[in-house]
């Protein structure tokens, strides 16, 4: 019956252009291959990739791990020439040594006042005491002189001796007065001999640990990647020196923003990693990025000048792989994954509330 109303090259191409229709219409999920699955190429493992810098500089003696081996936190990967540092702790302890001394010798100096402090309180004692004297001595002389019995150069001696117990008693005084301010010199120095043990104590830290910064340690267990320390090499703060990759990964999954809505945290997730021979590997989604991708690039495009074309942005997705999955070991940092997720899965919270 169509052959008597189409030809077999009509028949074929609208046979043509219905399969592409259709091809299109699957390609865009448009109806009727709306699906509630959401899917991705567009996604990676990633993982904490620690670059491994020296804070002090030196010439490289020894590099104790080699490409792609496994470290524990802790383990020495480089040695610096750690010489120069011994001499500086032991230049920091000696000026440390010498400061303390000198506090030292501070609180003896204020013992030492002390006592001048107490002598010159007992000269200021005898002055008085001999002042008394010289007063009584010097009004017995003036009584025996009004009664006629005295001599006038006896009289005339008490009155010098007088005078001279009370410069005495004045000179014993400004004596007591320059102890007590020499005291008082040693407390006020003691402040700053303080500040300078202090100061010292702080060096002989820093030199410590500058010295044992020449030793580089692995922050976590995991892998070091390409070694790029050389022994003789002479290396400075900031040189870049290897990395170290630990076993913690996760995937992000960068979905368009048409593909978002439905998504929640917590909801199941099916991961195919292309190295594995696509094995199919499980996770739930952890968290959202804050923006679009966009947004972090260090040159953002301007669309506010020339023509526009829209353009779907694009959101990470943070996934969380579940534990006891073998395969998750495999799994380095930097490898393509697909991703799918079912916007009808109900959230693992949600599941466990339920419960």
């Amino acid at each position: 019956m169509l052959k008597k109303f189409f030809s077999p090259a009509t028949l074929l191409v609208l046979l043509v252009g219905v399969v592409g229709l259709a091809l299109v219409l699957y390609a865009w999920r448009l109806p009727p291959f709306t699906s509630s699955v959401e899917s991705t190429d567009n996604a990676y493992v990633r993982g904490y990739v620690t670059t491994l810098s020296p804070q002090v500089s030196g010439y490289v003696v020894d590099v104790p791990v080699k490409d792609y081996q496994t470290v524990k936190a802790g383990d020495v990967v480089v040695k610096i020439d750690d010489r120069i540092y011994k001499q500086k702790l032991a230049q920091a302890e000696a000026t440390l040594a010498s400061q303390r001394a000198a506090l030292n010798n501070s609180h003896q100096q204020e013992l030492s006042a002390k006592a001048n402090i107490a002598s010159s309180q007992a000269a200021v004692t005898s002055a008085e005491a001999a002042l008394t004297q010289a007063q009584l001595a010097s009004e017995r002389q003036e009584n025996l002189a009004r009664s006629g019995v005295g001599t006038t150069s006896v009289q005339e001696q008490a009155a010098a001796n007088l005078e001279k117990a009370r410069a005495g008693l004045l000179q014993a005084q400004a004596a007591l007065e320059v102890s007590r301010q020499q005291l008082q010199t040693i407390v006020v120095n003691r402040g700053s001999l303080e500040a300078a043990v202090s100061s010292a104590e702080a060096a002989v830290q820093l030199a410590k640990i500058d010295l044992e910064n020449t030793l580089v340690h692995a922050p976590r267990d995991g892998h070091v990647g390409e070694v790029g320390a050389r022994i003789g090499q002479y290396v400075t703060a900031g040189t870049q020196l290897m990395a170290v990759v630990p076993d913690d990964v996760w995937i992000i999954a960068n979905f368009k923003e048409t593909q978002l809505q439905g998504m929640e945290i917590g909801q199941p997730v099916t991961v195919t990693v292309d190295a594995l021979g696509h094995r199919k590997m499980r996770g739930h989604i952890e968290r959202f990025s804050p923006a679009a991708a966009s947004e972090f690039a260090v040159i953002r495009s301007d669309n506010a000048t020339g023509n526009f074309v829209k353009i779907a942005q694009r959101v990470g997705v943070r996934i969380r792989l579940d534990g006891e999955q073998p395969a998750i070991a495999d799994l380095q940092p930097g490898l393509s994954v697909e991703v799918s997720i079912d916007k009808t899965a109900v959230p693992e919270q949600k599941t466990a509330s339920a419960q």
